[in-house]
């Protein structure tokens, strides 16, 4: 847990496929359709955007902050059209995604703080559901 009410939400899986396989469905646009929505924008690279349309219409908007080839990605993370003093604005809160080769597999932890205790409930949802998701596409990948 982190200061004034905000909470983290940690989420651990297996998924049936090489870190470098996982990894791409992280960084191209036609994988992460599979899985999280439409990337408008996707510059996967320090200091790069992104924007993703979720098919709920929501959109999330960000920026990369760290990306190690097959290890580890770090971005900022918010939605777009929440007011820029508000919690969850456009890079107000941090993803860190490690990849770990397990066996023939990789073992995926996923970190997202900063984010207000009253959206953490869906936050965590919407990752367990979309996380299942890439392990699955990721397992039978291209």
């Amino acid at each position: 847990m982190t200061g004034s009410g905000e909470r983290v939400i940690e989420h651990t899986l297996r998924i049936a496929a090489a870190p470098a396989t996982v990894w791409q469905f992280w960084v191209d646009p036609a994988r992460i359709a599979t899985w999280w929505g439409v990337a408008t924008l996707l510059e996967p690279e320090s200091g790069g955007a992104y924007r993703v349309e979720i098919p709920t219409g929501s959109v999330m908007v960000g920026e990369f902050v760290e990306l190690v080839p097959y290890e580890r990605i770090v971005f900022l993370f918010g939605w777009q059209g929440v007011a820029a003093d508000e919690p969850l604005s456009g890079r107000s809160t941090r993803v860190g995604v490690r990849l770990a080769a397990e066996g023939t597999g990789t073992l995926l932890t996923l970190r997202h703080s900063g984010l207000p205790e009253a959206r953490l409930g869906d936050h965590r949802r919407g990752w367990v559901d979309h996380l299942a998701v890439l392990a699955r596409n990721a397992s039978t990948a291209w």
